[in-house]
């Protein structure tokens, strides 16, 4: 296995007899053991000889004809909230030191077992998915594949499982997006990232941080990865996506909030890109979405998130506060502030939202716009200064969560030029608008 090598290709050589799930895995475990390398960083637990077994058995059972799936005997990782069981799921914590362990594993990994993939191990993550940073106190933060010499975040929360693809650790990643958790280091580590409609995959046997927002998705290094992937975690029958045709495609790019804050080489990136799809046909429109303003107020308080992440953790803090990353648990520690009133009006402000935002961008094939408007910041400066960690995961969340909120769908995309920092290009829709979304991105993927 090659690093950034897609699930196609590896399907084929698996089949072609090229190579075998056995020298796949162990090429991820050698540079996942590599002393010089991210594995230390990027796996809170490597699963060494269960991945071995599982890679045997894919051979074996791949030379009977009996394959299971285009994942078949492919090295993927899982970030640290997914349960496996017999053991305790810690989220990227130590706070859960102790706690009972999974009794079963999580819905997503039966489904990635029953495809056959071969889980390369737990992936890093920022504490219990609270941050866009990917930065974790406890078992060390892992470094961007892009200017490691400086040291820069690899994004978050599924921070590990991004340097988990980028250096050839796994074939791609599972990870959750509550906020942009899967397409923030997507964006920032030049890769695809998937945030499906939350409903379409089922979060049982994953620790939640907000249950209204969290989605389940992939990190992998194309479209049609994601999209083979997606299928196996939705448990929908998949058939091969065809691009759409860029040309007549109606794109709208929100000029509210979306556009703010950009720095030069983000903004240079995403303008090229939209001049290359304007000049392949697509009929691009800035368009003013009010509504985008007025979510910050909407999420004054806490939010969703606060709320319900109080909601699961307060009885942890009470027994293990001081074990928490003190930049999480402050977060975490708003929603005890809320009231029942305060949690319904978000609730009710989020279904009139959704109408609003929903009635403004029909007529339209999907939103384009920067997943986050600036390139990743080193890990050293927001370490050193609580109002750099907090104004960087403000900038890094802000489009994102747009989409959450708004219960749709997005891929990020790379849209920067070869050899400069990771730019991500999120194409975006309401719910329920995977495939197409999916169909656009790979258009645009093949019009970059």
């Amino acid at each position: 296995m090659k690093p950034m090598s897609t699930i196609s290709q590896c399907a084929a050589a698996l089949r072609e007899g090229r190579s075998s799930s056995v020298s796949m895995t162990e090429a991820a475990l050698e540079r996942i053991g590599a002393p010089a390398g991210e594995g230390g960083r990027a796996f809170t637990r490597v699963y060494v000889e269960p991945a071995r077994v599982e890679a045997r058995a894919s051979d074996a059972l791949r030379a009977a004809g009996l394959g299971r799936s285009v994942i078949e005997g492919l090295p993927i990782s899982i970030k640290d909230l997914f349960d496996v069981e017999g053991e305790t799921t810690m989220a990227g914590s130590v706070a859960r030191q102790g706690e009972p362990a999974a009794t079963e594993h999580a819905a997503v990994v039966k489904r990635l077992l029953a495809a056959g993939a071969v889980l390369i191990g737990r992936t890093n993550m920022t504490e219990f998915a609270y941050s866009g940073l990917g930065i974790n106190p406890h078992y060390g933060t892992p470094l961007n594949v892009w200017d490691r010499g400086t040291g820069r975040i690899p994004g978050g929360s599924t921070s590990g499982g991004a340097v988990s693809v980028t250096d050839g650790m796994a074939v791609a990643a599972i990870g959750s997006d509550t906020g942009g958790s899967v397409r923030i280091p997507a964006a920032l580590c030049g890769l695809v990232g998937f945030k499906p409609t939350a409903r379409r995959v089922p979060t049982t046997g994953a620790l939640p941080l907000s249950s209204s927002l969290d989605a389940i998705g992939p990190i992998a290094p194309t479209v049609a990865c994601c999209a083979q992937l997606d299928a196996i975690l939705s448990g929908e029958d998949y058939s091969p996506p065809a691009p759409a045709k860029l040309r007549g495609l109606r794109l709208a790019v929100p000029d509210t909030v979306a556009l703010d804050s950009m720095d030069a080489h983000v903004a240079a990136s995403f303008h090229a890109v939209l001049t290359r799809l304007s000049a392949a046909g697509a009929l691009v429109q800035e368009i003013q979405i009010p509504a985008f303003a007025a979510l910050a107020s909407i999420n004054a308080k806490g939010g969703f998130t606060a709320a319900e992440a109080w909601t699961w953790h307060r009885d942890l803090i009470a027994r293990a506060a001081e074990r928490y990353d003190p930049r999480v648990v402050s977060r975490i520690l708003r929603g005890k502030d809320m009231s029942a009133a305060d949690y319904l009006d978000v609730l009710h402000a989020r279904t009139r939202w959704i109408v609003e935002v929903e009635a403004r961008i029909a007529g339209y094939d999907a939103l384009i716009m920067p997943t986050v408007p600036v390139v990743a910041p080193a890990v050293a400066e927001l370490m050193a200064s609580d109002d750099a960690y907090f104004h960087a995961n403000g900038l890094m969340l802000r489009n994102p969560t747009l989409i959450n909120f708004l219960d749709g769908c997005a891929l990020s995309i790379p849209c920067h030029e070869t050899g400069s920092a990771p730019v991500g290009l999120m194409v975006a829709g309401p719910a329920l608008s995977d495939r197409r979304i999916i169909s656009i991105g790979l258009a645009i993927e093949m019009g970059l």
